[in-house]
């Protein structure tokens, strides 16, 4: 067995390993590897495994750092969005713990811990994720059945959801996306004041940038704006891939939170969605259980099916990160 880590692959070998894998998704992409690489504050890299040439696993870890300098070491993770692409038939497990060995070795620069956002459902090879030094933290998510007829995905909604969308729809909403990119700022308004809010990190506009210059053309992402007669109040920014839409990245202005705006444009991407012939829409995570969670809380509503494919984290510098922590919160309350 002729096992290699590389760290490039020819485009086309590549695109194609993802689009044929059952599990390959957007976060896999040439494409969004490209996003992250036009992006402030974002360095993507490529570990693959390949067996006599033939790639067998597959992820991209990005690395992100909230400020520069003498704080990056405390500021920088990796997070890698789509977890690892893999084969298990014959030796390509041993490729798989080779690669997971190899990035953990020789990963010892910058990033405080590398953290992989399960897809689907990998705990069948757990042993060798656990053998490598990555642990297993549960994670929920929602995922909308897009095959299911449109009134029976309705009826899944909670009461308070289908009167939110009707109070909506009485508002006279509207919604359109975007595809000039000067209204890319109106998105980034609304987007900041939903993390200034949450006190989470925004990146900042030249991602979105990026991500509109990249995948808009290729129909890889969808922006919505919902608006009043003259007012923009919420977006919302969704992911496609495959058969599956995957959300994104959401803001909304909260002075107009009374219109309901959130649940009157997600009910318009399902609609949309399956309309084109998607068959899932994935909620983009729900939190930890047992950890309160205003969105899961939110996202529930819309009924789906809740999966716990977890996240595998690596910690490279405990000690570093223990610090990390403490002032990331301490950040938060002036963000």
């Amino acid at each position: 067995m002729n096992v290699s880590v590389v760290h490039e692959l020819p485009v086309e070998s590549w695109a194609s390993f993802i689009l044929k894998h059952p599990h390959g998704n957007i976060f896999h992409t040439p494409e969004m590897f490209e996003v992250f690489n036009l992006a402030r504050g974002y360095k993507p890299e490529l570990w693959a495994a390949t067996i006599n040439g033939q790639i067998v696993s597959l992820f991209i870890p990005v690395q992100i750092s909230l400020m520069n300098g003498l704080f990056q070491a405390f500021t920088t993770r990796a997070v890698s969005y789509g977890s690892i692409l893999f084969y298990t038939e014959g030796d390509n497990k041993e490729a798989l713990k080779k690669l997971l060995h190899t990035y953990a070795q020789k990963t010892t620069g910058i990033p405080l811990f590398t953290e992989l956002r399960n897809q689907n459902d990998m705990r069948d090879v757990q042993p060798i994720f656990q053998e490598c030094g990555f642990n297993f933290q549960e994670h929920l998510n929602y995922l909308i059945n897009l095959d299911l007829p449109e009134d029976d995905i309705w009826k899944e909604f909670s009461k308070s959801i289908r009167k939110h969308i009707h109070t909506a729809q009485k508002k006279n909403l509207t919604i359109h996306e975007v595809t000039d990119r000067l209204q890319l700022p109106i998105v980034y308004n609304l987007l900041k004041q939903a993390y200034h809010r949450i006190g989470i990190p925004l990146p900042a506009l030249n991602f979105f940038e990026a991500a509109f210059e990249v995948l808009i053309p290729k129909k890889m992402l969808k922006i919505f704006l919902v608006q009043t007669e003259d007012s923009y109040i919420s977006t919302r920014l969704v992911l496609i891939y495959k058969d599956r839409v995957t959300d994104w990245y959401t803001g909304s202005d909260r002075s107009f939170a009374g219109y309901f705006p959130e649940e009157f444009v997600i009910w318009h991407i399902l609609q949309w969605a399956k309309l084109h012939g998607y068959r899932l829409f994935d909620f983009g995570g729900a939190g930890i259980p047992g950890v309160q969670y205003g969105p899961r809380i939110f996202k529930e509503k819309f009924g789906g099916a809740l999966v716990n494919f977890g996240r595998y984290t690596y910690i490279h510098h405990p000690v570093l990160l223990t610090i990390s922590k403490i002032g990331y919160e301490a950040l938060r309350k002036f963000l």
